[in-house]
């Protein structure tokens, strides 16, 4: 699902078709096999005209035949892509400027912390967890069809205090550096920081005026706790709708650009490539 506009955050999948692709690939698939296993058999027996049917090599498929035959091992190859190792997004908020802009086109690391069946998102192998400062994708727990992206702040457990542009991760503050003003254009007028979030160096912004929702956050078990980078416009946990996050609602972990294009504005060719930090 695609949504734009005013303080809503979702994610826009590249495409979002995980649905459509299990059934299209188990659809195409049965044909094909029963075709194999029991029509194609009888066409070549009926042309055989009696004789023997291994005789008989041009019978013509049936068009629907041919299109599953030639698209059931595209399908299978995507689906496993998609499922398991990489799916792509596109960003359509500012609410991680100045990590990810409008407009970027990510890949997310789909097997970092477990393998999860598609569209049941059930964990079929554990592998890891999220780590604090990593960048996720997450599912919005009150609209599932609805995907995020935000970074990592609270583990199951914390405390987490957002007070005068500064976290505090169990009453510890978390080293943050005002730098200067922003350089770009997407947000004028904001000021550029540098913060040290668990293994994680990199930038946020704030908006000086503005100001967003301050307090102290208990992340429950088996929930996590995140922010934007944009730290005065960002629909994140601290609000309403969004709230903490539930292990079951990760994705995956965003870990490279690769390609930003926001049209009709030309695409900006030195973001391609960047990792994301």
């Amino acid at each position: 699902m695609i949504r734009y506009g005013g303080f809503f955050d979702g994610l826009a999948l590249l495409v979002d078709f995980a649905l459509i692709l299990v059934i299209a690939t188990a659809l195409s698939g049965f044909i094909w096999a029963v075709d194999a296993a029991w029509l194609r058999p009888r066409r070549l027996a009926a042309a055989a005209g009696g004789g023997p049917a291994t005789a008989v090599t041009a019978v013509p498929e049936p068009v629907v035949v041919e299109y599953a035959r030639s698209f059931f091992p595209i399908l299978l190859v995507v689906l496993l892509i998609r499922s398991f190792l990489f799916e792509p997004f596109r960003i359509p908020s500012a609410s991680m400027m100045p990590t990810l802009l409008v407009g970027d086109f990510i890949f997310v690391n789909k097997y970092t912390y477990g393998l999860r069946l598609p569209v049941l998102n059930t964990e079929i192998l554990d592998l890891g967890s999220p780590g604090r400062g990593d960048v996720v994708v997450f599912r919005l727990p009150s609209d599932p069809s609805t995907n995020y992206i935000k970074r990592l702040v609270g583990l199951p457990g914390d405390s987490i205090t957002y007070l005068n542009n500064q976290i505090f991760v169990n009453q510890q503050p978390v080293a943050v550096t005002l730098t200067g003003p922003y350089p770009g254009t997407d947000q004028p007028g904001s000021i550029l920081g540098r913060e040290r979030l668990g293994d994680h160096e990199h930038d946020v912004l704030y908006m000086p005026g503005r100001g967003s929702l301050e307090g102290t956050f208990i992340v429950p078990e088996g929930h996590y706790f995140m922010m934007g980078d944009n730290r005065d416009n960002s629909r994140d946990s601290r609000y309403d709708g969004v709230g903490m996050i539930p292990d079951g609602n990760v994705v995956g972990k965003a870990v490279r650009i690769w390609m930003n294009w926001d049209f009709p504005s030309m695409p900006r060719w030195g973001r391609i490539g960047r990792g994301i930090d």
